[in-house]
């Protein structure tokens, strides 16, 4: 079965393995093609896949079994997708973790999920040295050196399993851990089929992602952003993904952009702005295949977009996407740019905008965005409280808070705890901030609310201007 067909979950086959659907097609049609380049150098889809089998036997070797859950506290390299697809084709259930948690965050993390292995990278052991001594039946594994098993050599001492895990679609594949922004972060369980519905819908049928792409991600692989860009969509369509495992400076950025001819940039909007007010940000000369760029997690400010598009003659499409929903389901579109917007509902998606009273927003009329589509989170691990408040039936309620016009265009005005009420009126922080941000001085601006002396909110705007600009004059009288 075509599985890259597939926009429902009805469309996908009942035994259904992710990993299996992701690379299978490449080994069948491009065995000795580039799935991965990272510092290690070349990984051919025969090779990715070899690893990913070998991967298999190495979890039934740990004693590790069907739905138990391991944890990847992987940097940027071929060990995240070989222990993290190596599971998931065994029907073992990776929980990638966000590397820059502190070790009481793994500690509870690893006793929330019932964990029985945590893959390490060798730069983070000292996050974990003392958190697997008071763990004697967990199985602790290095990549890139450390103090544990080597993932390297239990990789070449293993035997490729030709057959995967016969995975329902509907079965849990992998978690993501929410940020935890207010409180314990949040295990949302995805399916088997998720991985490929956000591949066709978005990186196919929206973003238009190609086989001879070259993709470089700036959101690492734990996020579910990054998790799409650097893993499901690269693999979906046969391209080549490049992994930067280091800080994403301007620099080292710039650097890997020019030196790998990449094509596609995701990218995150206070990583493009800093960039551009760089030395080292290339222009269209110097990376002549950059073709398009996304940008999720925040708003992206219009005049970013604006940059984007005068420099390299491409566009950067604007998306919300969330861990629940797994990616993108709001996006611009290529040669479709509406700047200030986040964009149209994702085909495959519905949305829709909620009041306080909960009825549907009006035209232009600001409310709490839901979210209907196939890819939304089963639920989160043992949280029912959370689960019931976010996922609604068939809609998943997002907390932020949108506005929809008569085309059907969303624009983002903040979170739904981040709305000022200022004089009576709800005041959107985004809003002021864009306005802030289209100074020709300001790389970034921030709106907060602020009670006065009579506890009154008041909107207090921080910025960050460019190198030898003095904030005063224009700039005091604009904010």
């Amino acid at each position: 079965m075509n599985t890259e067909l597939g926009r429902t979950i009805d469309d996908l086959p009942d035994v259904f393995n992710a990993a299996e659907d992701l690379l299978m097609p490449n080994v069948e049609s491009r065995p000795e093609k580039a799935a991965i380049i990272d510092y290690r150098g070349m990984v051919t889809y025969r090779d990715l896949y070899d690893r990913v089998t070998r991967m298999t036997d190495v979890f039934a070797r740990l004693g590790v079994t069907r739905d138990q859950r391991v944890l990847l506290c992987l940097t940027d390299t071929r060990d995240f997708p070989t222990v993290f697809l190596g599971a998931i084709r065994a029907g073992v259930i990776p929980v990638p973790l966000n590397t820059l948690l502190t070790p009481d965050d793994f500690g509870w993390i690893l006793c929330n999920s019932g964990a029985v292995a945590v893959f390490v990278s060798g730069d983070l052991a000292d996050k974990w040295t003392d958190i697997a001594a008071n763990q004697p039946y967990v199985r602790f594994i290095s990549s890139d050196g450390g103090p544990w098993a080597d993932l390297e050599a239990l990789i070449e001492g293993a035997n490729p399993m030709t057959e995967p895990a016969d995975t329902h679609r509907d079965d849990v594949a992998f978690w993501l851990y929410t940020s935890g922004s207010t409180g314990r972060p949040k295990g949302a369980m995805h399916a088997q089929s998720s991985m490929r519905l956000t591949a066709n819908l978005y990186a196919m049928g929206t973003l238009g992602l190609r086989e001879n792409d070259k993709v470089l991600s700036i959101a690492k692989q734990f996020f579910a952003y990054g998790l799409g860009n650097s893993l499901t969509f690269p693999y979906a369509v046969g391209a080549t993904v490049v992994l930067f495992n280091g800080r994403a400076t301007p620099e080292a950025i710039s650097e890997v952009i020019v030196e790998n001819d990449i094509s596609v940039l995701c990218g995150v909007p206070t990583f493009f702005a800093g960039w551009f007010a760089h030395p080292s940000c290339p222009t269209a000369e110097q990376a002549p295949s950059l073709r398009i760029a996304t940008s999720a997690g925040e708003a992206l400010p219009a005049h970013v977009g604006r940059v984007f598009r005068e420099r390299f003659d491409a566009d950067v499409l604007d998306g919300l996407g969330s861990t629940e929903m797994l990616h993108i389901f709001i996006s611009q579109r290529p040669g479709e740019v509406r700047f200030g917007c986040t964009g149209k509902v994702v085909d495959g998606y519905r949305v829709r905008v909620v009041t306080e009273s909960g009825g549907e927003a009006a035209p232009g009329e600001i409310g709490t965005l839901q979210i209907n589509g196939p890819t939304a989170a089963i639920g989160y691990w043992r949280n029912r409280e959370k689960s019931q408040v976010t996922f609604q039936g068939e809609w998943t309620n997002s907390g932020d808070k949108y506005s929809i016009d008569g085309d059907g265009w969303l624009t983002y005005a903040g979170r739904a705890d981040d709305m000022l009420k200022v004089g009576g009126i709800y005041v959107s922080p985004i809003e002021v901030e864009e306005v802030l941000a289209s100074h020709p001085e300001v790389i970034e601006a921030a709106v907060v609310g602020t009670e006065d002396s009579d506890n009154l909110l008041k909107p207090h705007a921080y910025v960050v201007v460019h190198a030898g600009v003095e904030a005063g004059g224009d700039l005091e009288v604009r904010c």
